[in-house]
């Protein structure tokens, strides 16, 4: 296996880990990370979205506890049944519009270009939903959501579709204006990313099985590993920010990103892959 090659590999999972759980956009900042490196080929879009099982592994190490508890009390406790149909309501919205819209999204978005435009408009949607008036949080823990909150937070994630919009940032700051709490919004984006990225990730290694080999699991391999290492620290840090801090310095950070990357295109400063 060439070492430059997991090189690229190793790179391409931190950048999945330090992303997936941030709203900054996991896979807009894979295919600029890609394109920088020329790790841009189908094999390696098959392999941003596989490497994804990486970082929800480590979701569900930090989560282990809440998880454990919720399945072991599903025969006699209302609100664990209720939790987990809420993850499986909002998780359904992803999967029918995925199969109906995912492979045309992919052939015509999936360009940076398209992923500075969304990093920077997404970066203005934060800023508006953190000037929320006081007061307009109806719930303050995950716990305590409806079906229709999970279907409606549910249908806010599929934005997620579109590149640079960021999966975490749709459903966290969607949460949010639909009336949850900064740490009611980040545990449900949490949990609904398990079933997302596990069925996105093993559909995509069974669609584009005849691009891969056994010779590819080295690489996959190293991806997996620097996902789930770059992810769980940043999940733990992310859950301890949003204590005291608010999204603020994420959305200039997303439209500070945004402009550098339109304008090093626009210059030919750099010459991004389409």
């Amino acid at each position: 296996m060439d070492i430059v090659l997991l090189v690229k590999a190793a790179v391409m999972g931190i950048v999945e880990g330090l992303t997936e759980f941030l709203p900054i956009s996991s896979t807009g900042h894979l295919i600029l990370a890609g394109s920088l490196l020329g790790f841009d080929d189908d094999k390696a879009k098959v392999f941003d979205i596989a490497i994804q099982t990486g970082a929800i592994f480590a979701v569900i190490l930090v989560y282990w506890q809440k998880i454990h508890s919720t399945v072991v009390a599903l025969p006699r406790q209302a609100k664990a049944r209720r939790l987990a149909l809420n993850v499986v309501i909002g998780f359904l919205p992803a999967v029918v519009l995925g199969l109906l819209f995912g492979k045309m999204i992919k052939a015509h978005l999936f360009i940076p270009v398209v992923v500075a435009s969304t990093f920077i408009i997404g970066g203005f949607i934060i800023l508006w939903a953190e000037k929320r008036p006081p007061g307009s949080v109806r719930i303050e823990h995950v716990d305590d959501m409806t079906m229709w909150d999970a279907l409606k937070v549910g249908l806010v994630q599929c934005f997620a579709m579109i590149p640079g919009t960021s999966r975490s940032g749709s459903t966290i700051i969607g949460g949010m204006l639909l009336g949850l709490s900064r740490q009611a919004a980040t545990d449900f984006s949490f949990f609904l990313a398990i079933p997302t990225l596990i069925g996105a990730g093993a559909y995509s290694l069974y669609k584009e099985r005849a691009l891969l080999s056994v010779a590819d699991i080295p690489l996959f391999s190293v991806g997996l590993v620097f996902s789930f290492i770059s992810a769980w620290l940043c999940v733990r840090w992310l859950l301890k920010y949003i204590s005291t801090h608010d999204f603020i310095p994420f959305a200039w950070y997303r439209i500070a990103f945004g402009i550098v990357v339109l304008a090093t295109a626009w210059t030919g400063t750099v010459v991004w892959a389409e």
